[in-house]
Protein backbone atom coordinates (compact mmCIF):
# COMPACT_ATOMS: atom_id res chain seq x y z
CA UNK A 1 0.00 0.00 0.00
CA UNK A 2 1.22 3.22 -0.72
CA UNK A 3 0.71 5.79 1.86
CA UNK A 4 -0.46 9.07 1.48
CA UNK A 5 1.56 11.77 0.97
CA UNK A 6 2.95 14.17 3.45
CA UNK A 7 1.45 16.98 2.25
CA UNK A 8 -1.81 15.40 2.68
CA UNK A 9 -0.81 14.43 5.98
CA UNK A 10 -0.32 18.30 7.16
CA UNK A 11 -3.27 19.50 5.33
CA UNK A 12 -5.03 17.06 7.73
CA UNK A 13 -3.31 18.33 10.90
CA UNK A 14 -4.27 21.93 9.97
CA UNK A 15 -7.46 21.10 9.45
CA UNK A 16 -7.41 19.40 12.91
CA UNK A 17 -5.75 22.84 14.41
CA UNK A 18 -8.37 25.29 12.67
CA UNK A 19 -11.23 23.42 13.67
CA UNK A 20 -9.86 23.05 17.23
CA UNK A 21 -9.72 27.05 17.51
CA UNK A 22 -13.14 27.71 15.70
CA UNK A 23 -14.47 25.90 18.79
CA UNK A 24 -12.55 27.78 21.10
CA UNK A 25 -13.43 31.35 19.73
CA UNK A 26 -17.24 29.77 19.01
CA UNK A 27 -17.36 28.79 22.77
CA UNK A 28 -15.77 32.27 24.44
CA UNK A 29 -17.63 34.53 22.43
CA UNK A 30 -21.22 32.38 22.52
CA UNK A 31 -20.94 31.56 26.57
CA UNK A 32 -20.63 35.32 26.51
CA UNK A 33 -23.86 35.86 24.60
CA UNK A 34 -25.72 32.90 26.59
CA UNK A 35 -24.29 35.00 30.31
CA UNK A 36 -25.01 38.18 29.14
CA UNK A 37 -27.64 39.78 27.04
CA UNK A 38 -29.27 36.82 26.11
CA UNK A 39 -31.62 35.82 28.72
CA UNK A 40 -28.21 36.19 30.67
CA UNK A 41 -28.03 35.40 34.73
CA UNK A 42 -24.98 38.14 34.73
CA UNK A 43 -27.48 41.21 33.30
CA UNK A 44 -30.20 40.36 35.17
CA UNK A 45 -28.09 40.09 38.50
CA UNK A 46 -26.28 43.48 37.66
CA UNK A 47 -29.68 45.23 36.75
CA UNK A 48 -31.25 43.43 40.27
CA UNK A 49 -28.35 44.68 42.30
CA UNK A 50 -28.83 48.40 40.70
CA UNK A 51 -32.18 48.57 41.34
CA UNK A 52 -33.67 48.30 37.82
CA UNK A 53 -35.47 45.80 35.41
CA UNK A 54 -33.20 43.69 33.20
CA UNK A 55 -36.44 42.55 31.03
CA UNK A 56 -36.70 45.26 28.48
CA UNK A 57 -32.85 45.13 28.00
CA UNK A 58 -32.99 41.77 26.91
CA UNK A 59 -35.66 42.06 24.64
CA UNK A 60 -34.21 44.94 23.00
CA UNK A 61 -30.67 42.57 23.41
CA UNK A 62 -32.78 39.64 21.44
CA UNK A 63 -34.52 41.83 18.05
CA UNK A 64 -30.99 43.67 17.79
CA UNK A 65 -29.23 39.78 17.86
CA UNK A 66 -32.06 38.72 15.26
CA UNK A 67 -31.33 41.65 12.89
CA UNK A 68 -27.54 40.57 13.17
CA UNK A 69 -28.31 37.22 12.17
CA UNK A 70 -30.34 38.29 9.46
CA UNK A 71 -28.26 41.18 8.02
CA UNK A 72 -24.50 39.06 8.16
CA UNK A 73 -24.31 38.05 5.12
CA UNK A 74 -24.93 41.45 3.39
CA UNK A 75 -22.25 42.62 4.18
CA UNK A 76 -19.76 39.27 4.84
CA UNK A 77 -18.78 37.57 2.12
CA UNK A 78 -15.64 35.82 2.79
CA UNK A 79 -13.53 34.48 5.62
CA UNK A 80 -11.36 37.40 5.77
CA UNK A 81 -14.21 39.52 6.65
CA UNK A 82 -15.76 37.37 8.67
CA UNK A 83 -12.64 37.28 10.52
CA UNK A 84 -12.03 40.92 10.53
CA UNK A 85 -16.13 41.15 12.13
CA UNK A 86 -15.13 39.10 15.43
CA UNK A 87 -11.84 40.88 15.25
CA UNK A 88 -13.82 43.98 15.68
CA UNK A 89 -17.02 43.11 17.76
CA UNK A 90 -15.17 41.23 20.55
CA UNK A 91 -13.91 44.57 22.39
CA UNK A 92 -16.76 46.75 21.95
CA UNK A 93 -18.73 43.93 23.61
CA UNK A 94 -16.01 43.96 25.85
CA UNK A 95 -16.57 47.93 26.22
CA UNK A 96 -20.38 47.25 26.37
CA UNK A 97 -19.61 44.66 29.32
CA UNK A 98 -17.95 47.27 31.44
CA UNK A 99 -20.49 49.77 30.60
CA UNK A 100 -22.92 47.51 33.13
CA UNK A 101 -21.40 48.35 36.02
CA UNK A 102 -22.48 51.87 35.82
CA UNK A 103 -26.39 52.17 36.65
CA UNK A 104 -28.74 51.31 34.15
CA UNK A 105 -29.84 54.50 31.65
CA UNK A 106 -30.38 54.89 28.11
CA UNK A 107 -26.40 54.16 27.72
CA UNK A 108 -27.37 50.69 28.49
CA UNK A 109 -30.23 49.81 26.17
CA UNK A 110 -27.97 51.62 23.35
CA UNK A 111 -24.94 49.61 23.70
CA UNK A 112 -26.64 46.29 24.37
CA UNK A 113 -28.37 46.59 21.05
CA UNK A 114 -25.02 47.60 19.37
CA UNK A 115 -23.39 44.27 21.12
CA UNK A 116 -26.10 42.06 20.55
CA UNK A 117 -26.67 42.95 16.62
CA UNK A 118 -22.74 42.49 16.20
CA UNK A 119 -22.42 39.50 18.29
CA UNK A 120 -25.37 37.95 16.17
CA UNK A 121 -23.57 39.17 12.94
CA UNK A 122 -20.31 37.11 14.46
CA UNK A 123 -22.54 33.87 15.12
CA UNK A 124 -23.47 34.11 11.45
CA UNK A 125 -20.24 34.84 9.78
CA UNK A 126 -18.58 32.07 12.04
CA UNK A 127 -20.33 29.80 9.79
CA UNK A 128 -17.68 30.46 7.35
CA UNK A 129 -15.28 28.60 9.77
CA UNK A 130 -17.25 25.73 10.16
CA UNK A 131 -17.56 24.96 6.49
CA UNK A 132 -14.48 26.08 6.04
CA UNK A 133 -12.38 24.36 9.08
CA UNK A 134 -14.44 20.98 9.91
CA UNK A 135 -14.73 18.30 7.66
CA UNK A 136 -18.71 17.35 6.73
CA UNK A 137 -18.73 14.07 8.58
CA UNK A 138 -17.05 16.12 11.92
CA UNK A 139 -19.34 18.83 11.39
CA UNK A 140 -21.73 17.49 14.18
CA UNK A 141 -19.05 16.98 16.65
CA UNK A 142 -17.78 20.59 16.21
CA UNK A 143 -21.14 21.49 16.88
CA UNK A 144 -21.70 19.39 19.60
CA UNK A 145 -18.26 20.40 20.97
CA UNK A 146 -19.37 24.33 20.80
CA UNK A 147 -22.53 24.40 22.31
CA UNK A 148 -21.61 21.89 25.09
CA UNK A 149 -18.06 24.23 26.19
CA UNK A 150 -20.12 27.56 25.75
CA UNK A 151 -22.60 26.08 28.24
CA UNK A 152 -20.17 25.14 30.73
CA UNK A 153 -18.77 28.54 30.55
CA UNK A 154 -22.09 30.09 31.07
CA UNK A 155 -23.02 28.15 33.98
CA UNK A 156 -19.43 29.30 35.61
CA UNK A 157 -20.37 32.91 34.75
CA UNK A 158 -23.82 32.66 35.77
CA UNK A 159 -22.72 31.39 39.00
CA UNK A 160 -19.76 33.71 39.75
CA UNK A 161 -22.71 36.66 39.09
CA UNK A 162 -25.59 35.30 41.00
CA UNK A 163 -23.12 33.46 44.34
CA UNK A 164 -20.46 36.29 44.64
CA UNK A 165 -21.56 39.23 43.21
CA UNK A 166 -22.43 40.62 39.69
CA UNK A 167 -19.51 42.45 39.38
CA UNK A 168 -17.21 39.52 39.51
CA UNK A 169 -19.80 38.05 36.71
CA UNK A 170 -19.22 40.91 34.70
CA UNK A 171 -15.15 40.95 35.49
CA UNK A 172 -15.51 36.95 34.38
CA UNK A 173 -17.12 37.85 31.29
CA UNK A 174 -14.60 40.56 30.26
CA UNK A 175 -11.66 38.07 30.97
CA UNK A 176 -13.99 35.42 28.31
CA UNK A 177 -13.87 38.04 25.88
CA UNK A 178 -10.37 38.89 26.31
CA UNK A 179 -9.64 35.12 25.50
CA UNK A 180 -11.73 34.70 22.34
CA UNK A 181 -10.11 37.79 20.94
CA UNK A 182 -6.64 36.45 22.01
CA UNK A 183 -7.91 32.99 20.06
CA UNK A 184 -9.48 34.67 17.69
CA UNK A 185 -6.30 36.56 16.32
CA UNK A 186 -5.29 32.77 15.09
CA UNK A 187 -8.04 31.89 13.41
CA UNK A 188 -7.49 31.34 9.55
CA UNK A 189 -8.23 33.87 6.75
CA UNK A 190 -9.13 31.39 4.08
CA UNK A 191 -10.73 28.08 4.32
CA UNK A 192 -7.76 25.03 5.53
CA UNK A 193 -10.35 22.76 3.42
CA UNK A 194 -10.36 22.74 -0.37
CA UNK A 195 -13.99 23.41 -1.80
CA UNK A 196 -15.76 21.18 -3.81
CA UNK A 197 -15.57 20.00 -7.33
CA UNK A 198 -18.36 21.92 -9.12
CA UNK A 199 -21.82 20.37 -10.16
CA UNK A 200 -23.49 19.95 -13.35
CA UNK A 201 -25.60 22.86 -14.05
CA UNK A 202 -29.01 20.20 -13.78
CA UNK A 203 -27.14 19.15 -10.63
CA UNK A 204 -27.02 22.28 -9.49
CA UNK A 205 -30.51 23.57 -10.30
CA UNK A 206 -31.44 20.75 -8.50
CA UNK A 207 -29.90 21.37 -5.61
CA UNK A 208 -31.35 24.77 -5.27
CA UNK A 209 -34.16 24.02 -5.53
CA UNK A 210 -34.18 21.44 -2.66
CA UNK A 211 -32.22 23.47 -0.57
CA UNK A 212 -34.69 26.57 -0.16
CA UNK A 213 -37.18 24.26 -0.10
CA UNK A 214 -36.03 22.38 2.91
CA UNK A 215 -34.50 26.05 4.15
CA UNK A 216 -38.23 27.20 4.54
CA UNK A 217 -39.45 23.69 6.12
CA UNK A 218 -37.01 23.72 8.24
CA UNK A 219 -37.05 27.23 9.53
CA UNK A 220 -40.41 26.05 10.41
CA UNK A 221 -40.01 23.60 12.04
CA UNK A 222 -36.72 25.39 14.07
CA UNK A 223 -39.74 28.55 14.99
CA UNK A 224 -42.65 26.20 16.56
CA UNK A 225 -40.11 24.07 18.62
CA UNK A 226 -38.26 26.85 20.24
CA UNK A 227 -41.33 28.13 21.14
CA UNK A 228 -41.30 25.83 24.41
CA UNK A 229 -37.64 27.32 25.08
CA UNK A 230 -39.52 30.76 25.55
CA UNK A 231 -42.39 29.14 28.16
CA UNK A 232 -39.90 27.94 29.64
CA UNK A 233 -38.07 31.50 30.33
CA UNK A 234 -41.50 32.99 31.71
CA UNK A 235 -43.12 29.63 32.73
CA UNK A 236 -40.60 26.80 34.38
CA UNK A 237 -38.11 29.44 35.76
CA UNK A 238 -40.02 31.63 37.50
CA UNK A 239 -41.83 28.73 39.27
CA UNK A 240 -38.15 27.70 40.26
CA UNK A 241 -36.52 31.07 41.18
CA UNK A 242 -36.92 29.93 44.94
CA UNK A 243 -34.19 26.98 44.29
CA UNK A 244 -31.59 29.81 43.24
CA UNK A 245 -29.51 27.63 44.56
CA UNK A 246 -29.33 24.10 42.35
CA UNK A 247 -31.41 26.46 39.10
CA UNK A 248 -27.86 28.35 39.17
CA UNK A 249 -25.67 25.72 37.94
CA UNK A 250 -28.50 22.26 37.38
CA UNK A 251 -30.19 24.51 34.36
CA UNK A 252 -28.33 23.49 31.73
CA UNK A 253 -26.60 20.14 32.61
CA UNK A 254 -29.17 18.12 30.75
CA UNK A 255 -28.98 19.81 27.71
CA UNK A 256 -24.84 19.46 28.24
CA UNK A 257 -25.39 15.63 28.94
CA UNK A 258 -27.88 14.99 25.68
CA UNK A 259 -25.33 16.82 23.79
CA UNK A 260 -22.41 15.02 24.85
CA UNK A 261 -24.75 11.83 24.58
CA UNK A 262 -25.42 12.23 21.05
CA UNK A 263 -22.60 13.81 20.47
CA UNK A 264 -20.72 10.49 21.08
CA UNK A 265 -22.90 7.87 18.88
CA UNK A 266 -21.35 5.66 16.26
CA UNK A 267 -21.63 7.74 13.34
CA UNK A 268 -23.84 5.10 11.54
CA UNK A 269 -26.42 4.84 14.70
CA UNK A 270 -29.77 5.76 13.23
CA UNK A 271 -31.19 9.06 15.77
CA UNK A 272 -33.86 9.85 13.80
CA UNK A 273 -36.18 7.59 16.45
CA UNK A 274 -34.33 10.03 19.07
CA UNK A 275 -36.14 12.56 18.17
CA UNK A 276 -39.71 10.90 18.57
CA UNK A 277 -38.30 10.23 22.31
CA UNK A 278 -37.61 14.06 22.69
CA UNK A 279 -41.00 14.95 21.61
CA UNK A 280 -42.34 13.05 24.58
CA UNK A 281 -40.03 14.37 26.85
CA UNK A 282 -40.66 17.96 26.27
CA UNK A 283 -44.49 16.81 26.67
CA UNK A 284 -43.56 14.54 29.37
CA UNK A 285 -41.66 17.91 31.15
CA UNK A 286 -44.93 19.45 30.89
CA UNK A 287 -47.14 17.36 32.28
CA UNK A 288 -45.08 17.14 35.57
CA UNK A 289 -44.56 20.88 35.44
CA UNK A 290 -48.19 20.95 36.02
CA UNK A 291 -49.02 17.66 38.01
CA UNK A 292 -45.67 18.31 40.67
CA UNK A 293 -45.07 20.50 43.84
CA UNK A 294 -42.06 23.51 43.40
CA UNK A 295 -39.17 21.64 45.61
CA UNK A 296 -35.95 20.37 44.14
CA UNK A 297 -36.73 16.75 43.39
CA UNK A 298 -39.82 18.52 40.93
CA UNK A 299 -37.39 21.03 39.55
CA UNK A 300 -34.99 17.85 38.78
CA UNK A 301 -37.70 15.85 37.07
CA UNK A 302 -38.71 18.26 35.13
CA UNK A 303 -35.89 20.23 34.05
CA UNK A 304 -33.74 17.33 33.12
CA UNK A 305 -36.82 16.23 30.33
CA UNK A 306 -37.43 19.46 29.01
CA UNK A 307 -33.47 20.93 28.96
CA UNK A 308 -32.19 17.21 27.55
CA UNK A 309 -34.92 17.20 24.70
CA UNK A 310 -33.91 21.16 23.95
CA UNK A 311 -30.16 19.31 23.85
CA UNK A 312 -31.50 17.15 20.92
CA UNK A 313 -32.61 19.36 18.73
CA UNK A 314 -30.90 21.79 18.90
CA UNK A 315 -28.05 19.58 18.04
CA UNK A 316 -30.31 18.40 14.94
CA UNK A 317 -30.79 21.40 13.60
CA UNK A 318 -27.35 23.17 14.33
CA UNK A 319 -26.00 19.74 12.61
CA UNK A 320 -28.28 20.31 9.80
CA UNK A 321 -27.49 23.73 9.33
CA UNK A 322 -23.99 22.83 9.31
CA UNK A 323 -24.45 20.08 6.81
CA UNK A 324 -26.63 22.75 4.13
CA UNK A 325 -23.60 25.20 4.12
CA UNK A 326 -22.35 23.67 1.73
CA UNK A 327 -25.13 24.48 -0.82
CA UNK A 328 -24.64 28.33 -0.49
CA UNK A 329 -21.51 30.00 -1.65
CA UNK A 330 -22.11 32.55 1.86
CA UNK A 331 -22.12 30.14 4.70
CA UNK A 332 -23.40 33.13 6.63
CA UNK A 333 -26.82 33.42 4.85
CA UNK A 334 -27.35 29.86 5.58
CA UNK A 335 -26.41 30.24 9.24
CA UNK A 336 -27.75 33.65 9.99
CA UNK A 337 -31.40 32.71 8.82
CA UNK A 338 -31.73 29.00 10.53
CA UNK A 339 -30.48 30.72 13.76
CA UNK A 340 -32.87 33.83 13.13
CA UNK A 341 -35.64 31.07 13.48
CA UNK A 342 -34.42 30.16 16.96
CA UNK A 343 -34.24 33.47 18.00
CA UNK A 344 -37.58 34.27 16.80
CA UNK A 345 -39.17 31.12 18.48
CA UNK A 346 -38.04 32.00 21.51
CA UNK A 347 -39.11 35.46 21.30
CA UNK A 348 -42.58 34.06 20.31
CA UNK A 349 -42.99 31.70 23.03
CA UNK A 350 -41.82 34.41 25.84
CA UNK A 351 -44.53 36.93 23.94
CA UNK A 352 -47.37 33.75 24.50
CA UNK A 353 -45.96 33.08 28.16
CA UNK A 354 -46.47 36.84 28.91
CA UNK A 355 -49.56 36.90 27.20
CA UNK A 356 -50.99 33.75 29.27
CA UNK A 357 -51.78 33.89 32.50
CA UNK A 358 -52.44 30.39 33.96
CA UNK A 359 -50.06 27.54 34.10
CA UNK A 360 -52.62 25.30 32.72
CA UNK A 361 -53.39 27.01 29.76
CA UNK A 362 -49.23 27.33 29.43
CA UNK A 363 -49.29 23.46 29.42
CA UNK A 364 -51.95 23.04 26.77
CA UNK A 365 -50.01 25.33 24.55
CA UNK A 366 -47.31 23.42 24.79
CA UNK A 367 -48.55 20.29 24.02
CA UNK A 368 -50.36 22.06 20.75
CA UNK A 369 -46.45 22.56 20.24
CA UNK A 370 -45.47 19.40 20.39
CA UNK A 371 -47.95 17.66 18.46
CA UNK A 372 -46.69 20.94 15.80
CA UNK A 373 -43.41 19.60 15.86
CA UNK A 374 -44.55 15.64 15.58
CA UNK A 375 -46.71 16.54 12.24
CA UNK A 376 -43.94 18.33 10.66
CA UNK A 377 -41.28 16.37 11.78
CA UNK A 378 -41.99 13.61 8.72
CA UNK A 379 -42.35 16.19 5.74
CA UNK A 380 -39.55 17.63 7.20
CA UNK A 381 -37.25 14.61 7.00
CA UNK A 382 -38.48 13.52 3.53
CA UNK A 383 -37.31 16.94 2.64
CA UNK A 384 -33.96 17.23 4.15
CA UNK A 385 -33.12 13.73 2.76
CA UNK A 386 -33.43 14.52 -0.54
CA UNK A 387 -30.95 17.17 0.35
CA UNK A 388 -28.80 15.93 3.03
CA UNK A 389 -29.31 11.56 2.47
CA UNK A 390 -26.07 10.63 4.49
CA UNK A 391 -26.94 12.90 7.61
CA UNK A 392 -27.06 10.83 10.69
CA UNK A 393 -30.22 12.14 11.81
CA UNK A 394 -31.68 10.81 8.54
CA UNK A 395 -30.82 7.41 7.77
CA UNK A 396 -34.03 5.61 7.94
CA UNK A 397 -33.55 3.08 5.51
CA UNK A 398 -37.16 1.76 4.83
CA UNK A 399 -38.02 5.53 4.99
CA UNK A 400 -35.59 6.54 2.12
CA UNK A 401 -35.17 5.90 -1.56
CA UNK A 402 -32.95 3.38 -1.95
CA UNK A 403 -30.14 5.39 -4.15
CA UNK A 404 -30.21 7.87 -1.57
CA UNK A 405 -29.10 5.62 0.64
CA UNK A 406 -26.07 3.51 -0.17
CA UNK A 407 -24.82 3.46 3.00
CA UNK A 408 -27.80 1.58 4.49
CA UNK A 409 -27.54 -1.06 1.33
CA UNK A 410 -23.76 -1.40 2.19
CA UNK A 411 -25.07 -2.87 5.79
CA UNK A 412 -27.38 -4.97 4.83
CA UNK A 413 -25.26 -6.89 2.16
CA UNK A 414 -22.66 -7.21 5.73
CA UNK A 415 -19.75 -5.31 3.89
CA UNK A 416 -19.10 -3.67 7.07
CA UNK A 417 -17.06 -5.98 8.22
CA UNK A 418 -14.86 -6.78 4.86
CA UNK A 419 -13.99 -3.31 4.16
CA UNK A 420 -11.87 -1.06 6.27
CA UNK A 421 -13.65 2.76 7.17
CA UNK A 422 -11.45 4.50 4.36
CA UNK A 423 -12.65 1.69 1.80
CA UNK A 424 -16.11 2.38 2.77
CA UNK A 425 -15.77 6.07 2.61
CA UNK A 426 -14.20 5.89 -0.80
CA UNK A 427 -16.40 3.43 -2.09
CA UNK A 428 -19.46 5.52 -1.55
CA UNK A 429 -17.24 8.28 -3.64
CA UNK A 430 -17.02 5.96 -6.25
CA UNK A 431 -20.88 4.77 -6.88
CA UNK A 432 -21.82 8.73 -7.00
CA UNK A 433 -19.70 8.57 -10.04
CA UNK A 434 -16.87 10.77 -8.50
CA UNK A 435 -13.48 10.78 -10.20
CA UNK A 436 -10.37 9.53 -8.75
CA UNK A 437 -9.14 12.74 -8.49
CA UNK A 438 -12.31 14.57 -6.90
CA UNK A 439 -11.80 11.49 -4.39
CA UNK A 440 -8.69 12.40 -3.55
CA UNK A 441 -9.17 16.09 -3.05
CA UNK A 442 -11.81 14.89 -0.69
CA UNK A 443 -10.25 12.65 1.77
CA UNK A 444 -7.53 14.31 1.70
CA UNK A 445 -5.13 11.41 -0.02
CA UNK A 446 -3.21 10.89 -3.06
CA UNK A 447 -5.12 9.80 -6.52
CA UNK A 448 -2.21 6.82 -6.40
CA UNK A 449 -4.03 5.84 -2.68
CA UNK A 450 -7.49 6.19 -4.14
CA UNK A 451 -6.75 3.53 -6.69
CA UNK A 452 -5.40 1.21 -4.42
CA UNK A 453 -8.20 1.11 -1.66
CA UNK A 454 -10.67 0.56 -5.51
CA UNK A 455 -9.14 -2.49 -6.41
CA UNK A 456 -9.21 -3.93 -2.30
CA UNK A 457 -12.77 -2.82 -2.98
CA UNK A 458 -13.49 -4.74 -6.24
CA UNK A 459 -11.58 -7.58 -5.01
CA UNK A 460 -13.97 -7.64 -1.28
CA UNK A 461 -17.00 -6.68 -3.30
CA UNK A 462 -16.60 -9.48 -6.56
CA UNK A 463 -17.08 -6.42 -8.56
CA UNK A 464 -14.31 -5.98 -12.10
CA UNK A 465 -15.15 -1.47 -11.61
CA UNK A 466 -17.36 0.97 -10.48
CA UNK A 467 -20.48 -0.08 -12.67
CA UNK A 468 -20.42 -3.14 -11.52
CA UNK A 469 -19.46 -2.04 -7.94
CA UNK A 470 -23.02 0.40 -8.24
CA UNK A 471 -25.16 -1.99 -9.57
CA UNK A 472 -24.22 -4.38 -6.04
CA UNK A 473 -24.49 -1.59 -4.19
CA UNK A 474 -27.67 0.28 -5.45
CA UNK A 475 -29.64 -2.63 -5.72
CA UNK A 476 -31.71 -3.97 -2.06
CA UNK A 477 -31.35 -7.30 -1.25
CA UNK A 478 -34.00 -9.61 -1.81
CA UNK A 479 -35.45 -10.85 1.57
CA UNK A 480 -35.18 -14.49 2.01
Amino acid sequence: MTPPNNSAKNKNDATGRDRRLTVIVFSLFFSWLLAVPFEGQVLYGIADFHGGAARSFVLWAMVAHLAGLIACYIFIKNMRAAKTLILVSIPICAAVTGLLFFPPSLLWTVALILASFLVGCCVAAWGFYFKGCTPKKERIKTMADGLIFSNLLMILLNMAAIHISPQIGLGFSIAVLTAAFLFALRLPQTETLRKPAKQSAAKADAIKKNKYTALVFLCSFIVIITINSGFMYQVINPAFAHLKLLTSWYWAVPYIAALFIMRNLPHKKNRSYILYIAIAMIGGSFILFLSLGRLWPDYLAVNTLMLGACGVYDLFWWSILGDMLDYDNNPAKIMGIGLAANVSGVLLGEVIGNAVTTEQNHTLLAFGVVCATLVMLPPLSNRLVKLLNRHVFLTAFRETPEKEQPQMVINELDLTERLTEREREVMLLLIEGKSNKEIADELFIAERTVKYHAGNIYGKTGTENRIELAALVLRKPETP
